[in-house]
């Protein structure tokens, strides 16, 4: 169900498989149950209340407020902001009721086509820096990784400044590649380990500035600001925008072809968009637009690959130099059978081996996929990108997840009651 408007900060839904989100209307207006099936649609628009003022200026004036711990939680799930906050190991959202045993603070994103965190952060570091002093009221001695890019520049310099003398805010540097900002990944390398009990929670910068205007302002996070990329898109920029706001109209004028898919996310691990989904949900990071090509290149596989990047050796643009190459959604070839060539163990980020994985689940064997440790896969999809063979091991081990929680665990929880 997507979100639309009825009146500022009103619950429109809850979610109650995820402790009870609520979906909130950013701006008033009528609400159509009744225009499209499955969906909130709005009609009636009021214009924004949003006063045109310099974030700089906006928060000079505004003291963050003294707010019991016990309110805090409750206040960031009223206000939607809780919908930003993840489990780092699961990536589910976590339960409110339990008390971190960490929290990491990622100011990067390394996936393709979104927004970058230096994006959120240039003209909000003041906010931000209150968003950090909410989360520390939220622990007691647990510390706050905060996660800055290993670079040398004037925004990373003005955060070491923002928070130095806070002793429970750790500032980590890690090296710019993908996908080292994947809070599983970044939780392993601090040594916190998974414990049900003693979550560690991963927030990104939207996340923080959303707590911020959630315990500062007392303002539903209802907007946020999310990239249009791809090589389809004519001019690749940011935009501040509600949940629920129209796909087609977010997308008129702003493309360079007609047959084009979308991704909702980079082009490394967005889902393909739904045709039924009809407005932004909130939880977008951005929208990757590629072209679809509507014609089939014809023995593609007996082609060299001069003109084509390619992971392996065996093509011959091994032998040139790195060169730009137009991204599409091209197999160039039918699927292949795993040829068992290794780049997607050699690869892969968290150590696991993608092509057993996919061999034990062809044969349904699930607890050996289990011992193969199919449950630390991130779902980055660099097994996908290199594979030779155009399989899409990124979504077959995802499933392998569940079918296995699903099939083995359960049965064991049912026989323990």
């Amino acid at each position: 169900m997507m979100a639309a408007w009825s009146g500022l900060a009103q619950i429109l839904a809850q979610d109650p498989e995820n402790f009870g989100i609520p979906l909130l209307a950013p701006r008033g207006g009528k609400v159509n149950l009744n225009a499209l099936p499955g969906h909130i649609t709005l009609e009636d628009l009021e214009p924004e209340d949003r006063p045109v003022i310099d974030p700089q200026q906006q928060m000079a004036y505004i003291p963050r407020p003294e707010i019991p711990n016990g309110e805090i939680h409750q206040k960031l799930m009223a206000l939607g902001a809780w919908s930003f906050f993840h489990d780092a190991h699961t990536q589910k959202l976590p339960d409110p009721k339990i008390s971190p045993a960490a929290i990491i603070v990622s100011t990067i994103q390394l996936e393709p086509f979104l927004a970058r965190g230096n994006v959120l952060l240039k003209n909000n570091l003041e906010k931000f820096t209150k968003g950090l002093e909410h989360l520390q009221s939220l622990l007691e001695y647990q510390p706050i990784y905060l996660i800055v890019p290993d670079l040398k520049s004037d925004l990373v310099d003005q955060i070491g400044q923002a928070i130095r003398g806070r002793a429970c805010i750790k500032a980590i540097l890690v090296k710019y590649q993908y996908p080292l900002d994947h809070f599983a990944i970044l939780a392993r390398e601090l040594n916190l380990k998974y414990d049900p009990e003693n979550p560690v929670w991963g927030i990104r910068t939207e996340g923080v500035l959303a707590a911020e205007t959630a315990l500062t302002q007392g303002k539903p996070a209802t907007t946020r600001i999310i990239s249009l990329g791809g090589p389809a898109v004519s001019n690749p920029t940011h935009y501040e925008v509600c949940a629920g706001y129209p796909i087609s109209q977010f997308l008129e004028g702003k493309l360079n072809c007609e047959n084009v898919r979308l991704l909702n996310g980079g082009s490394l691990t967005g889902e393909i968009l739904d045709e039924a989904t009809k407005g932004i949900p909130l939880g977008y990071t951005g929208i990757t637009v590629l072209e679809e090509p509507t014609k089939r290149e014809m023995l593609s596989f007996t082609r060299p690959g001069a003109d084509r990047q390619s992971y392996s050796n065996c093509f011959l643009s091994a032998l040139r130099k790195a060169f730009p190459e137009r991204i599409t959604t091209s197999l160039r070839g039918e699927k292949r059978p795993c040829i068992a060539c290794g780049y997607c163990e050699e690869i892969c980020p968290v150590g696991i081996m993608p092509h057993l994985i996919h061999k034990l689940m062809y044969r349904d064997e699930l607890e050996r996929a289990e011992q193969a440790r199919a449950d630390r896969c991130i779902g980055c999809g660099l097994c996908s990108f290199v594979c030779p063979s155009k399989i899409d091991l990124r979504k077959e081990i995802l499933e392998a997840q569940d079918t296995i929680q699903r099939e083995l665990h359960s049965e064991v929880e049912e026989a323990d009651e």
